[in-house]
């Protein structure tokens, strides 16, 4: 066999973070929950756009951030930060949204939330982001997609407030985009290697072949995806 070239290893480092990104998205898709009422965590509802979201004040890698986590709807303003690209990409259309749209936000404690949008802007990336207002939503993001150099602000003006819903719905609708992530992997790779020189086929295949079993896995017995992002966060930049 033999040895694999320095453009080979060049191509299997790139190969190896493509997984570990591919790994990331898996693992959000396999245990995410897309409706939980009735309990701790906030959602956000977009059906606009599709979003249907659980919030946390934890991290960006978990899905949309409230952020400051203690701000309460009704008393205080609340912003929510996502990402476009990767942790299940959730305000990845938040760009199509415009003034008159609808936000719904169902809050354990305070109840179900209809906000509607007043304004659209988009502020260098480096400015400080104008937010606040008892009665007001905030929904921020990049732009471009991919890019820091801008953000995104969606706000809306709270308009009606009702009793939460009590249905629970623990049906993960999102699971499947794990398998075709998992899939679209195994297959690209498998091709890729078929063409690669013969020589240093085994290696390209081989790494191929890891990651896809690891994916495969991942789709059953998920893990939290940001401990995998924690990893690379060198190679992530902005939301």
């Amino acid at each position: 066999m033999n040895k694999p070239t320095i453009s080979t290893i060049v191509i299997i480092i790139c190969i190896l973070i493509i997984g570990l990104y591919a790994m990331g998205e898996v693992n959000y898709f396999s245990s995410k929950i897309a409706v939980e009422r009735n309990i701790d965590s906030p959602t956000i509802l977009i059906p606009s756009i599709g979003v249907n979201e659980k919030i946390n004040n934890v991290s960006l890698n978990q899905g949309v951030l409230s952020d400051p986590g203690e701000n309460i709807p009704t008393k205080d303003y609340v912003a929510l930060y996502g990402h476009r690209t990767l942790q299940g990409s959730p305000f990845f259309r938040l760009n199509e949204l415009s003034i008159g749209d609808s936000i719904l936000l169902e809050w354990p404690g305070v109840g179900e939330l209809n906000y509607t949008i007043t304004n659209t802007t988009i502020v260098p990336g480096t400015a400080d982001v104008p937010i606040g207002g008892n009665d007001s939503l905030f929904l921020i993001t990049c732009d471009p997609i991919g890019s820091t150099a801008n953000r995104i602000i969606i706000e809306g003006t709270l308009e009606k407030q009702n009793p939460i819903n009590n249905e629970i719905i623990k049906e993960n609708p999102q699971e499947s985009n794990a398998i075709i992530i998992t899939a679209i992997f195994f297959i690209v790779g498998c091709i890729f290697s078929y063409f690669y020189p013969k020589d240093n086929r085994i290696y390209i295949l081989a790494v191929i072949l890891i990651i896809s079993a690891l994916l495969f896995y991942s789709c059953i017995n998920p893990i939290p995806s940001e401990i995998i992002y924690e990893k690379i966060i060198f190679l992530n930049g902005g939301l």
